[in-house]
């Protein structure tokens, strides 16, 4: 139990990024009328951007 709880513990940063910057970001784009990029979908940019904020997050340990 305490091994799964350190499991996903160390994840929370993608946890984090997925269940609230994408939808944030996603939202945030269609308010500004922003037209994602090549394209893509709205959500597809979100998860790029926000997924990939979060695995820096989680490979530097902070989010800044």
């Amino acid at each position: 139990m305490e091994r799964a709880l350190k499991i996903v513990a160390g994840g929370l940063p993608l946890i984090f990024a997925f269940a609230f910057l994408v939808p944030l970001i996603v939202q945030g784009m269609e308010a500004a009328q922003i037209t994602a990029p090549f394209g893509l979908s709205t959500l597809t940019t979100a998860v790029v951007i926000g997924g990939g904020w979060g695995a820096i997050a989680l490979i530097r340990g902070r989010w800044v």
